[in-house]
């Protein structure tokens, strides 16, 4: 799979719509966990582009739990790439982050981001 850098500057608005929530493995429950062990998090963001009515939701895989995120709150994505998948004859894309954080809050250092899936059904 490839990983695909996405611009977030030109996204436009990103906004919480679901608030961070644990990835679960659906088959034992437990939380998913990154290659460094971390946990890894969900979190749905409300995307428009400037000029442009529509809104699009993502799904967005990060490590660990991101802090001071609720619905309603505008964001920044560090690091955000973009993967298509396919299994089982299904096609999707999964986004990940090294972080999301209030917007105005400061990401951490660029990292690379842990390979998750995201978006799209479960494996």
């Amino acid at each position: 799979m490839q990983n695909i850098p996405v611009d977030v500057r030109r996204l436009g608005t990103l906004m919480c719509v679901v608030p961070p929530e644990p990835r679960v493995n659906q088959e034992t429950g437990e939380i998913r966990k990154d290659r460094d062990g971390n946990s890894i998090y969900v979190v749905g963001v409300s995307v428009r582009q400037q000029g442009n009515r529509r809104a699009d939701v993502i799904e967005v895989a990060v490590p660990g739990e991101p802090m001071g995120i609720a619905e309603g709150i505008r964001v920044t994505v560090a690091d955000l790439v973009a993967v298509a998948w396919e299994i089982d004859g299904r096609k999707g894309t999964s986004f990940r982050a090294s972080a999301v954080v209030p917007n105005g809050g400061s990401a951490p250092a660029s990292a690379p981001a842990g390979r998750t899936k995201a978006a799209g059904g479960e494996a």
